[in-house]
């Protein structure tokens, strides 16, 4: 005021108003003359009073109803310019406060008819407002007046007035409150009697208001009224209101006077009975309201919710809360409610946002909350309000992710959701939005496909709202995507941040409070005892009440909020709200600590947990949080939580906070806190911390790794701990630590994450630290490791579940346990059996750490693992094949350190498992070489048998008595492999079976490798064995062997194998399985053979010999039958081994063995052994003893006389179905024809000899049959044109093959043996004469094998090439084989000739039937030289057998031979064949001289014995002879041919013995004239046909001459004829028959023809031969008379 006061200021107001009035003077002067003397009036007023007053300002305020009627008067003209003046004028005098109450009354009258009139509105409320604020003179009906006047203002058309009236009212509204605040304060000091107020309904008994409380009274009163649409009592005159002015109004009111309302009682009164009600009443739309209904905007009361009365509403309610929450505690019960009902789904959404932003306002108040508990939640029969709000905006937020506002559909991101999140994994990339191509990554909730943004709204604690302050809206707005949730959210932060703020400050306080008390009490003084000890009480009481309400907040709220913040938690994919609710859920956790809520404390700690494991993974394990689980559980392991966290003071209490939920879940809790950290485990079980984790959400700062180490040492120490548990607790500890396990690999189970291995390390530290007494958890322990751990499909997971088993393993075995294991040797099963489980898991990664482990055992443990060995070795022999090469390569590895270093250290009865796990990896095909090395292996595992014999002997021999008295007890027969054998013989046996496997394994290289090494052990070390077990050798192994690789080999694949792996070239003699096959076989048969051959001496005295006998020679025979030539050759050579036709031991090495028994007994053991031995070994015990009886001075008998016989029968009849089978020939012929080989066909026929020496005994003609058939078909076997030039001789050679040799051999040792025989074999002489004229014929007439094709190359005419002809097969040149056999033919004749048998069987007829046909084909021959031995042959054959025949004449046994030998010599001496043209004279001689030497043998052996020969020979002879002795002329006319072409000498010597035989002076015998008459008759008719044919020829050659040889001839035959007269006169004439002689005189008329001859020669010869005749003249009479005599 000081300002308006000073006389300067006053001076000048004067001033002003003087020319105020002036001016209004002017402005009226013509118009308004009243007004214009007014003011003139007026101006002199003015002077007056400042000249007679020293208080210039109090005076005018006296006087100013006078002072401003002028300007009244003015404004009543209606006249802008006048109106506006006078306004003017007033304001200046009220802003001096020279205005009474009256003038004020007539000011507003003025300013009403004013407003009527709708003029200067503006400044009409200028006025009024610095009417009503400079000072206090306005009351009551004027005061409502000025008030109404705003109003009616405020609801004109024009908006500029409506807006400032607006302002106005409420700057009026304030003004009147502020009045009565100042009314009060004035009267503050002065205390009153409080006046009963007795009904107050009455609007009008407010006299005890005073008067400026009055008039608030009255205005707040009608604000009511008006927003309830009802008349108002007050302020008279409203034409009309509007609901949301007058809400605004009363919130305004409420907001800025509190103190009013909580002072008076009148007001308190107005509150409850007018203001709630209202509020009620009006919300009711909203109540009724669901979403869906019609809706129009019209401001008219419908039955609906409007934005701007609801929005408003809620402000008032907000404050209404706020401020008066003590007066109105029902109300705010119904208030509250209703905010919680309109955060509904079905209600509108922007009715939502607005009551979560109210909800918000309360939330940033604790102590508020705080009140609601007490009033509501800690009451009997309330509502529990704060429960509700909590749990409404965790619905809301649910109900947000359930339903996407319909205002704008959520936009949902379908791009994958791959989480691949740090430890919190919300979907990383869920947040792109795609707006208008720019990718974004806004902070955003994400849950089921819905997509919620989080939007910044506010700073942390204030609620500034957004909706509620949109006063000016009137169409209810579109509340952006995420509004309502980023509200909902930060409610539920402040709240927990208010609440845990709020009641740790209190808690704070009541720690310092109770600590300064007890100080005090601890001090001497007594006085002050009483005193303090009271105070404490009080505290105390205090404390459990403020502590109560505490706890009851927290139970309240903690359930809805968790709820909220773990459904926000998964759904958050912002750092910040995830970070945000993270610490909302550990303040609480805190706080629950701090207040000991074990449930609550426990759930928040869960759900920590739960966020930081990804998400679903946590369903299983933490659902447990029902507060009676959990506290049951917190009881049951009370102990462990004692154990494990001592807090040692109060001010641990926050550690105990995070500690003691180890007593509820320990495990659990502490397992999500690993993983959250990212902690790994390391090789002991304890904890290392791992690389950070990976992800945009890493939470691990650097700050936190660094602590990583210090949490990792705790946890470890924590387990350690376990070792002081009672064995009951540590069955508990591990129980809960498997199922959580269990938990955590459900959780594992189809998710690529990482899994939680922290249950499999606590595990092993806990088995580790608990070692001294294993065996009570060895079984829980390594059966959930074993069965579920090692299983599970994620890899990490069982990596570390066979890391743990193995390490425990490997741990108890070097743990030092009381007794040593040596002397439990349960304790050491146990430890061990869990390595034998792994083998039936089939993860390779699982069994590459059991051999690893084995590994490692063997190499520490290895020499004190006793009765452990069967598990370790049955781990290595669990490998199956098909479980990859690295792990078979392992286990391997395994078994060659035990086979190397472990055979003596381990019991002998586990030498069979070696022996059987050697051979399984044998069988394994993943890996030759391993194979091949296992191979190895058993070798060596044989020699150490045979090194450690005895030893191994003695200690199997007591086990075996152990367990006999054992399985005696129990009644049970043993049952062992090989059983009757001892068991150190079954040892060997089981090795051998394993090797038997081997050797009929798919791979040829295994195959062989095998076999060669069991027939090398058998033969080095069999005679170790003892004599009885030879018989399971021979018939449980070798026999068994050799069916198996029969019946392989027969089944074997004959496709052709491209190569063998890799770049490996194949063989072509190996290049099909079959082949391969066949080498097998070759190699097992051999075998066998030879341990037969060898070990005979053994094997005899067996029983069952002559069965295995029969069983080996069956074998034999399939083989040899096998349609392959190696395997059919090998046998042949097994067979001749048995036969001991080859010996089996170098010369060197045979011993002296005598004679009988035909087998060399092995005396050095060893001396075909292996590389293990390098000297000699024998036994000294019972095998040197047997081989002693053996190599005893007397040789020993091996078996009776007949048993041998029998068992070389079989072999001949073996021999006899090879060979029969053999060379029988196929059917059909075509490509795959199999023909046996040559030198499989050598060696069959080889055998006989060998064979025959056995049986000759007993063989008879059947036998020879029988031979001789396969001898005749293995010599017509062909052989392929490829193999031939290495079989076949060049022509020129006559050389034999070795099958014809073996062939002729054959038949020599049978004639042989015949020859010493006794007489009943000499029956068999004409059978062996057939079989090798049979192979005489060959030289001639090949034989036919079967309907097979062949080219015959024996003849020398073609030419070499031909050999290589296209024909598949070839036949053999038999000449050379025919010639050989002829030769023995003629010397066994000259052996045997005289024989009855040879006689009797007309072999000599034979021979020469046989020698006919190469003598009548001559030059056709094949081979010349064939012919020639021929006749040379039939030569020396018939020098020896004519006399025989002669001799047996009378017989008739040669009748038939004589024609045949007719024939051939008619055959031969004239034969059909040609000589070819190039025969030279030479040869035509020589051939010649042939000819002479058969003729010469007619005349020395046949005709001089012509009386004991058939007259028919003897006439045929002669006829020949005849033949022969005329020269048969050929037709050609060359002087040259003729002279080689004809045979003059032989002619010559057939004529001579013509004549020879025509002079028989000394007839003896009527037989010889016979010959003599025959001779003559010959000669004369021979003589006759010359002469004809020389007189025709003499006639026809005109001057030439005739041949010489012709022109020979004819004087040959004249001397013949003179010589033969000559004779005839000589003889007498009895001897001489009468034909002769008429044959001697019908020749001279022939001969006086040829007296015309030109030849000399012939005339001298004729003259000579026609002398004679002078003797026939005269015919003596004697001849007349005797006519005919």
């Amino acid at each position: 005021m000081s300002g308006t006061n000073s006389p300067e200021a006053v001076k000048k107001l004067l001033e002003n108003m003087q020319s105020d009035l002036r001016a209004l003077s002017l402005e009226c002067k013509k118009k308004f003359p009243p007004v214009k003397e007014a003011a003139e009036s007026g101006i002199i007023k003015v002077k007056t009073i400042a000249a007679r007053n020293t208080e210039i300002l109090a005076a005018l305020k006296e006087n100013s109803s006078e002072v401003v009627q002028p300007f009244l008067m003015g404004c009543g003209t209606k006249e802008p310019k006048i109106t506006q003046l006078c306004l003017a004028a007033i304001q200046r005098l009220m802003s001096h406060e020279v205005v009474s109450e009256t003038a004020a009354g007539n000011i507003i009258n003025m300013l009403w008819q004013l407003m009527e009139n709708s003029l200067e509105e503006l400044k009409l409320l200028q006025t009024v407002l610095v009417l009503l604020t400079t000072n206090t003179v306005v009351h009551d009906e004027s005061l409502s007046k000025a008030i109404v006047l705003c109003f009616r203002l405020h609801f004109t058309k024009d908006n500029i007035t409506n807006n400032t009236a607006a302002a106005t009212v409420r700057q009026v509204v304030t003004v009147v409150f502020e009045r009565m605040v100042a009314e009060d304060e004035r009267h503050r000091d002065i205390i009153e009697q409080p006046v009963l107020v007795q009904g107050n309904s009455n609007r009008r008994s407010v006299s005890t208001l005073k008067p400026c409380a009055k008039d608030a009274y009255m205005l707040f009163q009608d604000l009511c009224q008006l927003v309830n649409a009802d008349a108002p009592y007050w302020l008279v005159g409203m034409t009309e209101m509007t609901r949301t002015f007058g809400l605004e109004l009363l919130e305004s009111v409420l907001n800025d006077f509190p103190q009013v309302f909580l002072q008076h009682q009148e007001f308190s009164f107005l509150l409850k009975e007018r203001v709630c009600p209202l509020v009620i009443k009006l919300f009711s739309p909203n109540i009724k309201f669901r979403q869906g209904s019609s809706s129009s905007s019209s401001p008219a009361p419908v039955e609906k919710p409007y934005f701007p009365i609801c929005m408003r509403l809620l402000r008032v309610v907000s404050v209404l809360i706020k401020q008066f929450y003590s007066l109105l505690v029902t109300e705010c019960e119904i208030f509250l409610s209703l905010l919680v009902k309109f955060l509904d789904a079905d209600k509108p959404q922007w009715l939502r946002a607005v009551a979560v932003e109210s909800i918000h306002r309360l939330c940033v108040q604790p102590q508020l909350l705080r009140s609601f508990c007490q009033s509501y939640d800690m009451k009997q029969h309330s509502t529990k309000v704060f429960r509700d709000i909590v749990n409404a905006l965790g619905s809301f937020i649910q109900s947000l992710f359930l339903v996407p506002p319909t205002g704008n559909p959520a936009t949902t991101n379908q791009a994958g959701n791959n989480n691949s999140g740090g430890p919190v994994s919300a979907p990383a990339n869920s947040g792109m939005l795609g707006i208008g191509g720019g990718v974004t990554l806004l902070p955003a909730f994400e849950y089921r496909g819905t997509w919620i943004p989080i939007l910044t709204i506010t700073v942390q604690g204030s609620a500034k709202a957004t909706y509620l302050e949109m006063l000016d809206k009137v169409e209810p707005p579109t509340i952006p995507e995420g509004y309502a949730m980023s509200v909902a959210f930060h409610c539920l932060l402040d709240l927990v941040r208010g609440i845990t703020s709020m009641i740790e400050g209190e808690l704070g306080e009541v720690e310092t409070e109770c600590q300064t008390t007890t100080e005090a009490a601890s001090s001497p003084t007594q006085s002050s005892e009483q005193q303090e000890l009271q105070s404490t009480s009080d505290q105390m009481d205090k404390e459990i009440v403020s502590r109560a309400v505490w706890e009851e907040m927290v139970n309240a709220c903690w359930c809805g909020l968790l709820a909220a913040l773990s459904l926000l938690l998964d759904a958050s994919t912002d750092e910040a709200a995830t970070e945000n609710i993270l610490k909302a859920e550990l303040t609480m956790a805190a706080l629950c600590g701090r207040l000991g809520l074990v449930t609550s404390r426990d759930a928040f700690i869960t759900a920590i947990c739960k966020g930081s494991l990804p998400p679903h993974y946590a369903l299983t394990v933490l659902n447990t949080t029902t507060a009676a689980t959990l506290s049951n559980k917190s009881y049951s392991i009370q102990g462990q939580s004692v154990m494990m966290i001592s807090p040692s003071s109060e001010s641990h209490q926050q550690v105990v906070a995070v500690g003691q939920p180890l007593a509820v879940q320990p495990q659990g809790t502490v397992m999500h806190l690993v993983w959250i950290l990212g902690l790994k485990p390391s090789s002991g079980g304890a904890l290392k911390p791992g690389r950070a984790v990976e992800g945009p959400s890493t939470v691990l700062t650097t700050a936190v790794m660094t602590d990583l180490p210090v949490i990792s040492n705790i946890l470890s120490r924590l387990f350690e701990s376990s070792q002081y548990l009672d064995d009951v607790s540590l069955h508990h500890l591990i129980n809960a630590l498997c199922s959580l396990s269990l938990e955590a690999m459900d959780m594992a189970y189809g998710n690529n994450k990482e899994p939680s291995l922290f249950a499999v390390a606590k595990l092993l530290e806990t088995g580790l630290v608990n070692m001294h007494r294993i065996e009570i958890l060895w079984r829980p322990l390594t059966g959930h490791l074993l069965e579920k751990v090692c299983q599970h499909p994620n890899s990490r997971m069982r990596e570390w579940g066979a890391e743990a088993l193995t390490s425990l393993i490997k741990a108890g075995l070097t743990f030092n346990h009381d007794p040593p294991l040596s002397q439990n040797q349960r304790l050491q099963l146990l430890l061990l059996n869990p390595l034998k489980e792994m083998s039936s898991i089939n993860h390779p990664d699982i069994r590459l750490k059991q051999l690893e482990c084995v590994l490692q055992i063997l190499q520490s443990q290895g020499d004190s693992l006793g009765p452990g060995w069967p598990l370790v070795l049955g781990v290595m022999g669990a490998i199956r094949n098909d479980q990859g090469e690295s792990l078979i390569r392992t286990a391997f590895q395994c078994l060659q350190l035990v086979v190397t270093d472990f055979l003596p250290t381990m019991p002998c009865t586990c030498l069979q498992i070696v022996v059987d796990v050697a051979g399984s990896f044998g069988l394994h095909n993943q890996e030759l070489n391993i194979s091949l090395t296992s191979i190895g292996l058993l070798w060596n595992i044989s020699d150490y048998f045979f090194q450690r014999g005895e030893t191994i002997e003695k200690e199997l021999n007591k086990e075996e008595a152990a367990q006999q008295k054992q399985a005696e007890e129990k009644g049970v027969v043993l049952n062992r492999p090989f059983h009757p054998a001892p068991p150190f013989d079954c040892l060997w046996l089981c090795l051998y079976a394993k090797l038997g496997e081997l050797c009929v394994d798919p791979r040829p290289a295994v195959r062989k490798s095998a076999g060669q090494t069991l027939f090398s052990t058998i033969g080095a070390h069999g005679t170790l064995l003892q004599h009885s077990t030879w018989h399971t050798v021979i018939w449980k192994v070798l026999f068994h062997l050799l069916d198996r690789v029969r019946e392989s080999s027969t089944t074997a694949d004959k496709e052709k194998i491209e190569s063998g792996g890799g770049n490996i070239l194949i063989h072509h003699s190996r290049d099909t399985a079959e082949k391969q096959w066949a080498e097998t076989w070759v190699l097992t048969l051999a075998g066998v053979a030879r341990i037969f051959n060898t070990r005979r001496y053994l094997l005899q005295p067996l029983g069952d010999f002559s069965r295995a006998w029969d069983v080996l020679l069956d074998h034999i025979q399939s083989a040899a039958l096998s349609k392959n030539n190696e395997v059919s050759l090998a046998a042949l050579k097994s067979f001749q081994e048995i036969l001991q036709i080859v010996s089996p031991i170098r010369d060197s090495d045979k011993p002296e063995t005598p004679p009988v028994v035909n087998v060399p007994v092995p005396v050095l053991i060893g001396s075909i052994s292996g590389p293990g031995l390098s000297r000699p070994f024998v036994r000294t015990d019972s095998v040197g003893e047997r081989l002693g009886r053996y190599s005893s001075s007397e040789p020993p008998i091996v078996t009776d006389e007949l048993e041998d016989l029998n068992l070389w029968w079989a072999a001949w009849n073996t021999w006899y179905r090879i060979g029969s089978e053999s060379t029988k020939p196929p059917v059909t012929f075509d490509k795959l024809t199999f023909i046996p080989s040559q030198p499989f066909l050598t060696a069959l026929i080889q055998i006989f000899p060998a064979l025959y020496q056995h049986i000759k005994t007993g063989f008879n003609m059947d036998d020879l049959q029988k031979l001789g058939v396969i001898l005749h078909s293995a010599v017509s076997v062909p052989i392929s044109s490829d193999a031939s030039p290495f079989i076949l001789p060049s022509y020129t050679e006559a050389v034999l093959t070795s099958l014809q040799e073996a062939v002729l051999t054959a038949l020599d040792v049978l004639q042989k043996a015949i020859c010493v025989g006794p007489e009943n074999m000499q029956i068999m002489y004409p059978a062996i004469f057939d079989q090798l004229l049979a192979f005489v014929e060959f030289s001639c007439k090949p034989p036919q094998y079967g309907q097979l094709e062949t080219k015959h190359i024996a003849n020398a005419k073609y030419n070499q090439i031909q050999l290589f002809a296209p024909a598949e097969w070839v036949a053999l040149n038999y000449v050379p084989f025919a010639e050989r056999s002829l030769e023995v033919v003629v010397d066994l004749y000259q052996k045997t000739a005289c024989h009855k048998a040879v006689v009797n069987e007309k072999v000599l007829q034979n021979i020469i039937k046989t020698l006919r046909v190469p003598l009548s084909l001559k030059y056709s021959c094949p081979s010349e030289s064939t012919w020639k031995l021929a006749v040379s042959s039939l030569l020396k054959v018939l020098s020896i057998g004519l006399p025989v025949a002669r001799q047996h004449a009378s017989s008739g046994k040669f009748d038939s031979m004589w024609p045949e030998l007719a024939n051939t010599f008619e055959d031969f001496l004239f034969t059909k064949s040609i000589p070819p043209d190039n025969l030279s004279i030479q040869e035509f001689q020589r051939n010649e001289s042939i000819d002479v030497e058969v003729v010469q043998l007619i005349s020395t052996e046949i005709l001089p014995y012509a009386n004991f020969i058939p007259k028919e020979f003897v006439g045929q002879i002669m006829t020949m002879l005849n033949k022969g002795s005329i020269h048969s002329q050929s037709s050609s006319f060359t002087e040259a041919e003729i002279d080689i072409r004809l045979r003059e000498e032989f002619s010559k010597m057939c004529f001579e013995t013509l004549l020879q035989f025509s002079f028989s002076n000394k007839v003896t015998t009527p037989q010889e004239g016979y010959i003599s008459r025959m001779a003559l008759s010959v000669l004369l008719k021979r003589s006759q046909d010359v002469l004809h044919r020389y007189i025709e020829d003499e006639r026809l050659s005109g001057k030439c001459p005739l041949p010489r040889q012709q022109v020979t001839e004819i004087i040959f035959v004249l001397k013949a004829v003179s010589t033969l007269i000559d004779s005839l006169k000589k003889t007498q004439p009895e001897n001489v028959d009468g034909n002769t002689w008429a044959q001697v005189i019908a020749l001279y008329p022939t001969l006086v023809e040829c007296i015309t001859c030109s030849s000399a020669e012939v005339c001298s010869a004729l003259k000579e031969a026609l002398v004679p005749f002078k003797d026939f003249m005269q015919p003596p009479a004697s001849k007349v008379q005797n006519g005919e005599s």
